[in-house]
């Protein structure tokens, strides 16, 4: 079995090592060393990266006892020296230690428990639970987390045999037999875990709960803590003093003139509504005005190029609105549509006048009910044989 020598010496970042297997794995070999620095995938904690004799780690994990690291080439049994990239490892004990702190603070100040852990590339996650959870209570367990941190608390690595176990205290009970790997956070946290750590509390740095959110029975917490939170708030920061700059504001007057554009990008709304209605109206009377006369009813037919098919779909019902009307209108865009449409004191049925229409220019196709019908599918240049034909229909 590989030698862990992370777990002795979580800040080591160089190591020599033995070669005992390396052979091909898809486009990678897979090394096995006699010990290694390097941290697998497990525990909702990433594996390491970095290099074995300069070649590119790109993924660590275990296999029956082995850490197997792939790299981009091979290597000859024999002695290498490893070095892990100390920035995302760094990164790692940080998310991970502030998991510890954050979950006992969860724990202490909520009595929820947590779930499982996943450290992500840029946001970590915690489930807890429970289905609920309050500002006033998130706010409570930040600065109790924060406290620890600040109180800079040693972390401490140590064994506990089976037998210790049942009494030492620990959060949850360990899923492993046999000796249990413990962190213990002075005073505050004593957990069951096989990862990486910091040597104490303050090096986390601000711990940060970015957002939460139910998940059927369980509440989902992100979080980010050391230089994750420090580069968060940079960016959320710099964003603020931009929007601010923008208002001609105070950063702590932005709120205020969010809410007060909401507030007139919302009656602007309602005019241009108003105003789009009107314009509607007046379209349909101007319409009218030029229709086909047949007998006591009206035909308005015209095809709109360019114009958004929704609103000559609201055209259409303008039109029918008043009695003795009939609407063929199209809508000439990517695809032609076309929209049928009549009064409801006359007796067409426009869905069968579509059917009809559709199967003559022998393309498009659609449906809806007597008084109101609308198909797509035309070529353009069909649009306007459609209406011409239905025309002809109707007035035949």
């Amino acid at each position: 079995m590989t030698v862990r020598l992370y777990q002795s010496d979580a800040y080591l970042r160089t190591f020599n090592a033995h070669v005992l297997r390396c052979l091909p794995l898809n486009d990678h070999y897979a090394v096995v060393l006699d010990q290694t620095a390097f941290y697998p995938t497990s525990g909702g904690q990433p594996h390491d990266i970095g290099t074995i004799n300069e070649m590119s780690v790109v993924d660590v994990y275990e296999e029956n006892g082995d850490i197997v690291h792939l790299i981009m080439g091979t290597l000859p049994l024999g002695s290498v020296h490893g070095q892990i990239d100390w920035q995302g490892r760094l990164d790692h004990m940080q998310q991970h230690t502030g998991q510890h702190i954050l979950s006992q603070a969860f724990f202490a100040e909520t009595g929820a428990q947590t779930l499982s852990f996943h450290l992500g590339e840029d946001i970590s996650t915690i489930d807890l639970d429970t289905d609920h959870l309050s500002p006033e209570q998130m706010t409570r367990v930040e600065d109790r987390a924060n406290t620890i941190v600040m109180e800079n608390r040693p972390v401490i690595i140590r064994s506990l045999t089976q037998e210790e176990v049942p009494t030492a205290g620990l959060r949850k009970p360990p899923t492993v037999k046999g000796t249990v790997r413990v962190v213990a956070i002075e005073d505050f946290d004593l957990t069951a875990c096989g990862g990486t750590h910091l040597k104490s509390t303050g090096e986390a740095g601000m711990i940060f709960v970015r957002r939460w959110e139910r998940q059927r029975k369980k509440i989902r917490v992100e979080f980010l803590c050391g230089w994750r939170a420090l580069r968060d708030f940079r960016q959320k920061n710099n964003a603020i003093l931009h929007l601010a700059q923008s208002f001609s504001v105070g950063e702590w007057e932005l709120i205020e003139a969010v809410e007060r554009l909401q507030a007139e990008v919302q009656s602007c709304h309602r005019s241009l509504k108003t105003l789009k209605e009107q314009a509607l109206d007046h379209e349909a009377r101007s319409l009218l005005s030029e229709a086909h006369h047949q007998d006591h009813w009206k035909i308005v037919v015209k095809a709109f190029e360019g114009r958004n098919p929704e609103e000559v779909r609201i055209l259409s019902l303008r039109l029918v609105h008043e009695e003795g009307v009939v609407a063929l209108l199209g809508a000439v865009n990517e695809m032609g549509r076309l929209f049928f449409a009549r009064s409801s004191d006359l007796p067409m049925d426009m869905a069968e006048l579509l059917r009809v229409t559709c199967e003559a220019i022998g393309s498009g196709g659609g449906g809806g009910r007597a008084n109101l019908a609308q198909g797509g599918g035309l070529p353009n240049q069909e649009v306007y044989e459609a209406l011409a034909f239905a025309l002809q229909k109707l007035t035949s």
